[in-house]
C-alpha cells in the first residue's frame, strides 16, 4: 500500500513516467493506479484526443506502438492504456524495443494481470530503466484484516477485530470484493464509526454468530452443541455457506494445527510466523492441540479429504451437504 501511495504521490506532483506496467496475481491495485492515471494525468479538455483505451484481445504490440509514437494534439502529453494485456503473453516481449526508447510525450500503461514478468527477460529490465515496474501480489489471509484496517482508517472509520476477521473468513483474499463491501458499509455508517460485526450482519449479510469462523472455532474447542447448531444454520443457508468453502476452511485449519504440532518453538510469534496467521488466533491452535494430538489431526486431515470427494458426489450421490458435515463431526469429535 505505500508502495501504491507513492506511485500516486509522485503523479500528483508532475513526476510522470513514461511507461507504467502494472502486473500480478492480485488485480486490486493495478484497477486502483490505472484509474487514477486515466483520471487525472489529462484535463478534461485533452482526453477526447489524447487519451485513448486498448484491450489485448483487439490489438497486436504494432498496434500499441503505433499509438505511443503518436503525438498529443494540443497537449503536453498523451495517455495510452492497455488492459487485459495478458491477452498479448506470446509477444508481449515486442514491447522491448519501444520501451528502451519511449516516446516522452506519451503515457504508456500496460495493465498485465493475473501473470507475472520474467525478471530474466529484456522487457523487464527496460521498463525498470525506463519507467514504474509495479508487481500487485496476493495478500495472505493475516495480512488482509490489516488492510482492511487500513482501508477504513484512510475513509475515517475503525473496525474491531472480530469484524475485520468475520470479512476475510467469508470473503476470501480478494480485495476487490472487500473493497466493494467495504464501500456498501460507509455508505450507510457514520463517519467515525467503529464497524462491528453486528454492522456486518446487518449490512452485508453475513452472520456473526453463524459462520466457518465460528464454526471451526467451536471444533477447535471441542463445542459439539455449538458446532451442530452452526451447522444445522448452514443447512437452512446453503447459499450463503457452501459445503466447499466450509471443507476448505477446516482441511486448511487442521494442516496448519498438524504444521504446529511438528514445531518446536510454541510462542506466539514463532506460530504466527510459521502458520502464516493473524497472531490473533494463535490462541485457537494452542487450544485446539491439547484437544486433537497429532495421529488425531492426521486422520481428520484424512476425513476431510474423504468428505470433500463426497461433496462431489464421489461415493455419496443422494447424501445431503447437511448430512456430509455432521457425519465429519462425529468422525471429527
Amino acid at each position: 500500500m505505500d508502495e501504491v501511495k507513492q506511485l500516486v504521490a509522485d503523479i500528483r506532483n508532475g513526476n510522470i513516467k513514461p511507461v507504467y506496467f502494472l502486473f500480478g496475481e492480485e488485480t486490486y491495485y493495478i484497477d486502483k493506479i490505472s484509474q487514477f492515471i486515466e483520471k487525472n494525468v489529462l484535463s478534461e479538455e485533452e482526453k477526447g484526443f489524447n487519451q485513448m483505451v486498448l484491450y489485448g484481445k483487439e490489438v497486436s504490440i504494432q498496434d500499441i506502438v503505433s499509438n505511443a509514437k503518436r503525438y498529443p494534439m494540443m497537449a503536453k502529453r498523451q495517455v495510452v492504456i492497455v488492459k487485459e494485456a495478458q491477452e498479448l503473453s506470446r509477444t508481449i516481449e515486442q514491447l522491448t524495443d519501444y520501451v528502451e526508447n519511449p516516446q516522452p510525450s506519451t503515457v504508456l500503461v500496460i495493465c498485465y494481470k493475473y501473470k507475472k514478468l520474467d525478471k530474466r527477460k529484456k522487457l523487464y529490465k527496460a521498463v525498470g530503466k525506463h519507467g514504474i515496474l509495479f508487481e500487485s501480489n496476493t495478500l495472505y489471509e493475516n495480512q488482509v484484516s490489516e488492510w482492511i484496517r487500513k482501508v477504513l482508517k484512510g475513509k475515517g472509520y475503525s473496525v474491531s477485530h472480530k469484524a475485520a476477521i468475520l470479512l476475510v473468513e467469508f470473503l476470501g483474499t480478494d480485495l476487490s470484493r472487500i473493497s466493494n463491501e467495504l464501500d456498501k458499509l460507509t455508505l450507510v455508517l457514520p463517519q467515525e464509526a467503529q464497524i462491528t460485526p453486528s454492522d456486518i450482519e446487518t449490512h452485508i449479510g453475513i452472520s456473526k454468530d453463524y459462520n466457518n469462523f465460528e464454526l471451526k472455532k467451536a471444533i477447535g474447542e471441542k463445542n459439539i452443541l455449538k458446532a451442530t447448531k452452526i451447522i444445522n444454520y448452514f443447512a437452512q443457508n446453503p447459499k450463503d455457506n457452501p459445503f466447499v468453502l466450509t471443507i476448505t476452511l477446516l482441511h486448511n485449519f487442521f494442516s496448519q494445527l498438524l504444521q504446529y504440532h511438528g514445531l518446536n518453538d510454541h510462542s506466539p510469534k514463532t506460530v504466527a510466523s510459521a502458520l502464516r496467521i493473524n497472531p490473533y488466533f494463535v490462541g485457537e491452535y494452542q487450544t485446539a492441540a491439547k484437544n486433537y494430538p497429532m495421529r488425531k489431526v492426521s486422520a481428520i486431515v484424512s476425513h476431510l479429504r474423504e468428505m470433500d470427494l463426497k461433496g462431489k458426489g464421489v461415493g455419496a450421490v443422494n447424501t445431503s451437504q447437511t448430512d456430509l458435515l455432521k457425519e465429519l463431526l462425529v468422525k471429527i469429535f
